[in-house]
């Protein structure tokens, strides 16, 4: 089976992440070696530039791997370009786009000119906004799509979309870092021959009080 029909077997639908034998064997093939030369497939090469910086500030290697260890970005490119419904894969380039008008906007620079520092602070005003910016990135959010539903060239917000965009992401890369066969095996509590069924018992004692890998 090739990697496109891999993807396609996810049958993922918009927010919902399904975790089954065919994600995590497009995770297997998206993890292996960091690939540095990638050049995305769906996303413009600025855009996925600034997904792998957006993934490396909300995942970042620690003692565990990080999201560029596991080829994340990758699979998100990829995921948008093969399994996402067209509309979906479109509002997110729209809203990756956003996000790159909202950086310049913030910086005074491009987002491919970002530094570490930048990174950790858009991330921190999208995702920590207090719900009255929330609320009004969602309406904004909102009054886009149906303006578009009128005139589909319509302009996304920068704010709102790049609301919408880093929470889609982070949504996405917490998902793909949870299921991956390195972080399911490695990380979480993992056990591929289940012993005695306990209903009850405390967490401390059980897979050292880590989440049990599925």
């Amino acid at each position: 089976m090739n990697r496109r029909q891999l993807i396609k077997n996810l049958g993922l639908g918009a927010g919902v992440f399904v975790v089954g034998p065919s994600a995590l064997s497009l995770l297997q093939s998206c993890k292996n070696e960091p690939d540095y030369d990638w050049q995305p497939v769906y996303l413009s090469a600025s855009n996925g530039l600034a997904l792998k910086q957006v993934l490396d500030t909300i995942l970042p290697a620690t003692d565990t791997p990080g999201a560029s260890d596991l080829n994340i970005a990758q699979f998100i490119d990829s995921y948008m370009d093969t399994v996402a419904e067209p509309e979906r894969a479109k509002e997110f380039k729209r809203s990756a786009d956003a996000f790159a008008q909202a950086f310049e906007k913030e910086f005074e620079k491009s987002q491919d000119d970002g530094a570490k520092e930048d990174y950790d602070q858009i991330l921190k005003k999208y995702l920590k906004a207090t719900p009255a910016d929330q609320e009004k990135y969602m309406k904004r959010n909102t009054e886009t799509q149906d303006a578009q539903n009128q005139e589909p060239d319509v302009e996304m917000d920068s704010d709102a979309g790049a609301y919408a965009y880093l929470n889609n992401v982070r949504d996405m890369a917490i998902w793909a870092w949870k299921n991956s066969e390195e972080v399911g095996e490695n990380v979480m509590w993992y056990d591929p021959i289940p012993g005695e069924y306990i209903p009850c018992g405390p967490v401390s004692e059980l897979g050292g009080g880590k989440a049990m890998s599925l």
